[in-house]
Protein backbone atom coordinates (compact mmCIF):
# COMPACT_ATOMS: atom_id res chain seq x y z
CA UNK A 1 0.00 0.00 0.00
CA UNK A 2 1.38 3.38 -0.96
CA UNK A 3 1.57 6.00 1.76
CA UNK A 4 1.57 9.52 0.37
CA UNK A 5 2.54 12.85 1.92
CA UNK A 6 -0.90 13.47 3.46
CA UNK A 7 -0.94 9.96 4.96
CA UNK A 8 2.47 10.69 6.44
CA UNK A 9 1.22 13.93 7.99
CA UNK A 10 -1.79 12.08 9.43
CA UNK A 11 0.40 9.31 10.88
CA UNK A 12 2.76 11.86 12.38
CA UNK A 13 -0.14 13.54 14.19
CA UNK A 14 -1.46 10.19 15.42
CA UNK A 15 1.95 9.34 16.86
CA UNK A 16 2.67 12.78 18.33
CA UNK A 17 -0.84 13.55 19.63
CA UNK A 18 -2.59 10.19 20.10
CA UNK A 19 -5.39 11.53 22.31
CA UNK A 20 -6.66 14.21 19.93
CA UNK A 21 -10.05 14.00 18.21
CA UNK A 22 -10.54 13.36 14.50
CA UNK A 23 -12.14 16.80 14.22
CA UNK A 24 -9.02 18.43 15.71
CA UNK A 25 -6.69 16.41 13.46
CA UNK A 26 -8.66 17.60 10.43
CA UNK A 27 -8.45 21.21 11.62
CA UNK A 28 -4.68 20.99 12.19
CA UNK A 29 -4.14 19.37 8.80
CA UNK A 30 -6.47 21.79 7.03
CA UNK A 31 -8.56 19.03 5.44
CA UNK A 32 -12.19 17.96 5.66
CA UNK A 33 -13.12 15.59 8.47
CA UNK A 34 -14.57 13.16 5.90
CA UNK A 35 -11.28 13.13 3.97
CA UNK A 36 -9.37 12.40 7.16
CA UNK A 37 -11.79 9.65 8.21
CA UNK A 38 -11.59 8.03 4.76
CA UNK A 39 -7.78 8.07 4.95
CA UNK A 40 -7.80 6.58 8.47
CA UNK A 41 -10.27 3.87 7.42
CA UNK A 42 -8.14 2.99 4.37
CA UNK A 43 -4.92 2.82 6.41
CA UNK A 44 -6.65 0.57 8.97
CA UNK A 45 -8.07 -1.65 6.22
CA UNK A 46 -4.64 -1.86 4.53
CA UNK A 47 -2.91 -2.75 7.81
CA UNK A 48 -0.86 0.45 8.14
CA UNK A 49 -2.68 1.37 11.34
CA UNK A 50 -2.87 -1.80 13.41
CA UNK A 51 -4.32 -0.57 16.67
CA UNK A 52 -5.00 2.26 19.01
CA UNK A 53 -4.78 2.63 22.72
CA UNK A 54 -2.22 3.24 25.40
CA UNK A 55 1.31 1.90 25.37
CA UNK A 56 1.95 0.22 28.72
CA UNK A 57 5.17 -0.17 30.66
CA UNK A 58 5.84 -3.72 31.89
CA UNK A 59 8.21 -2.22 34.49
CA UNK A 60 5.45 0.02 35.87
CA UNK A 61 3.23 -3.08 36.02
CA UNK A 62 5.77 -4.72 38.34
CA UNK A 63 7.78 -6.57 35.67
CA UNK A 64 11.03 -4.60 35.28
CA UNK A 65 13.17 -7.51 34.02
CA UNK A 66 13.21 -7.75 30.24
CA UNK A 67 14.70 -10.73 28.47
CA UNK A 68 14.83 -12.09 24.95
CA UNK A 69 14.43 -15.86 24.85
CA UNK A 70 15.43 -17.76 21.72
CA UNK A 71 13.55 -21.03 21.41
CA UNK A 72 14.64 -23.97 19.30
CA UNK A 73 11.69 -26.11 18.24
CA UNK A 74 11.43 -29.71 17.01
CA UNK A 75 10.83 -29.70 13.26
CA UNK A 76 7.16 -29.64 12.39
CA UNK A 77 6.05 -28.24 15.77
CA UNK A 78 6.46 -24.51 15.22
CA UNK A 79 2.74 -23.74 15.10
CA UNK A 80 1.95 -25.76 18.24
CA UNK A 81 4.76 -24.11 20.22
CA UNK A 82 3.70 -20.70 18.93
CA UNK A 83 0.14 -21.35 20.08
CA UNK A 84 1.39 -22.52 23.49
CA UNK A 85 3.46 -19.35 23.91
CA UNK A 86 0.28 -17.30 23.65
CA UNK A 87 -0.84 -18.89 26.95
CA UNK A 88 2.22 -17.55 28.83
CA UNK A 89 1.30 -14.05 30.06
CA UNK A 90 4.90 -12.96 30.57
CA UNK A 91 5.60 -13.35 26.85
CA UNK A 92 4.80 -9.96 25.41
CA UNK A 93 5.95 -10.69 21.84
CA UNK A 94 7.00 -13.74 19.84
CA UNK A 95 8.39 -13.99 16.33
CA UNK A 96 9.43 -16.79 13.99
CA UNK A 97 13.04 -16.09 13.05
CA UNK A 98 15.96 -17.29 10.97
CA UNK A 99 19.38 -17.89 12.44
CA UNK A 100 20.06 -19.27 15.90
CA UNK A 101 16.71 -20.70 16.90
CA UNK A 102 13.20 -20.85 15.53
CA UNK A 103 11.37 -18.36 17.74
CA UNK A 104 12.37 -15.16 19.49
CA UNK A 105 10.27 -14.04 22.44
CA UNK A 106 10.31 -10.90 24.53
CA UNK A 107 9.64 -11.76 28.15
CA UNK A 108 8.79 -9.45 31.05
CA UNK A 109 9.42 -10.74 34.58
CA UNK A 110 9.18 -9.46 38.16
CA UNK A 111 12.76 -10.46 39.00
CA UNK A 112 15.47 -12.93 37.97
CA UNK A 113 13.85 -15.78 39.88
CA UNK A 114 10.54 -15.17 38.14
CA UNK A 115 12.37 -15.09 34.78
CA UNK A 116 13.89 -18.48 35.58
CA UNK A 117 10.41 -19.83 36.38
CA UNK A 118 9.10 -18.58 33.02
CA UNK A 119 12.05 -20.15 31.18
CA UNK A 120 11.47 -23.45 32.99
CA UNK A 121 7.83 -23.30 31.88
CA UNK A 122 8.95 -22.74 28.28
CA UNK A 123 11.35 -25.69 28.41
CA UNK A 124 8.46 -27.94 29.49
CA UNK A 125 6.37 -27.10 26.40
CA UNK A 126 6.01 -30.03 23.98
CA UNK A 127 8.18 -29.39 20.94
CA UNK A 128 10.71 -27.10 22.68
CA UNK A 129 14.24 -28.47 22.28
CA UNK A 130 16.20 -25.74 24.08
CA UNK A 131 16.18 -22.07 24.95
CA UNK A 132 18.83 -19.36 25.09
CA UNK A 133 18.19 -16.23 27.09
CA UNK A 134 19.62 -12.74 26.77
CA UNK A 135 18.71 -10.12 29.35
CA UNK A 136 18.24 -6.48 28.45
CA UNK A 137 20.30 -4.12 30.59
CA UNK A 138 19.02 -0.74 29.43
CA UNK A 139 16.74 0.47 26.66
CA UNK A 140 18.82 2.49 24.21
CA UNK A 141 16.18 3.26 21.58
CA UNK A 142 12.58 3.05 22.79
CA UNK A 143 9.93 1.58 20.53
CA UNK A 144 9.29 4.19 17.88
CA UNK A 145 7.81 4.51 14.44
CA UNK A 146 7.90 8.23 13.71
CA UNK A 147 11.39 8.19 12.08
CA UNK A 148 10.23 5.36 9.80
CA UNK A 149 7.00 7.20 8.94
CA UNK A 150 8.98 10.34 8.12
CA UNK A 151 11.38 8.34 5.94
CA UNK A 152 8.48 6.79 4.03
CA UNK A 153 6.93 10.24 3.65
CA UNK A 154 10.16 11.70 2.25
CA UNK A 155 10.37 8.84 -0.25
CA UNK A 156 6.73 9.42 -1.30
CA UNK A 157 7.48 13.08 -2.03
CA UNK A 158 10.58 12.20 -4.10
CA UNK A 159 8.88 9.52 -6.20
CA UNK A 160 7.00 10.95 -9.17
CA UNK A 161 3.31 10.08 -9.39
CA UNK A 162 2.19 7.93 -12.28
CA UNK A 163 -0.01 9.74 -14.77
CA UNK A 164 -2.18 8.45 -17.52
CA UNK A 165 -0.83 10.95 -20.02
CA UNK A 166 1.24 9.60 -22.92
CA UNK A 167 4.97 10.06 -22.59
CA UNK A 168 6.95 12.07 -25.10
CA UNK A 169 9.29 10.04 -27.26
Amino acid sequence: MAVDELDTRILRLLLEQPRTSVREYARVLGIARGTLQARLDRMERDGVITGTGPFLSPAALGHPVLAFVHIEVTQGHLDEVGDALAAVPEIIEAFSITGGGDLLTRVAARDNGHLEDVIQRLIQLPGVVRTRTEMALRERVPHRLLPLVESVGRAAVKEPRETHEPRER
